[in-house]
Order: C-alpha cells, then sequence, then structure tokens
C-alpha cells in the first residue's frame, strides 16, 4: 500500500496533472502506434489474420431438451 498512500498523499492538483498526463501518454502512444507500425514494416498481413482468425475459439449454441 506504499504506492497508494504515497499517492492520495499528493495534493489533489498534482494528482489531477498525473492522471492527465498518464492518459495524454497514452492516447498518444494509440495515435501514433499505427504510424509506427507501418513505417518499420510490422503491418499484419492477410496471412497473419488468417492465422488469428484459426486461434479464436467458435461459440456454437446448444439447444436445452424439453422437461
Amino acid at each position: 500500500m506504499g504506492v497508494w498512500r504515497w499517492y492520495k498523499g499528493l495534493a489533489p492538483k498534482t494528482r489531477m496533472f498525473m492522471g492527465v498526463g498518464i492518459m495524454a501518454y497514452a492516447g498518444f502512444g494509440l495515435l501514433i502506434s499505427d504510424e509506427l507500425e507501418h513505417r518499420f514494416g510490422m503491418t499484419p498481413t492477410e496471412q497473419d489474420f488468417e492465422e488469428v482468425r484459426k486461434l479464436v475459439p467458435k461459440i456454437s449454441v446448444v439447444e436445452k431438451g424439453q422437461r
């Protein structure tokens, strides 16, 4: 609980700035990640998408019997 107490001990304005800063950093990462992926040649191919589709579990509905 040391980090939580340290965080709660900060002034509310400081906590607000830290929260906004973390959200801005995360938002910037989301915006720039596609560009960096393209620039470094790490864009997924159709073959990659097919491999992922094979790994996704299928959901099938089973009807309940009459009682």
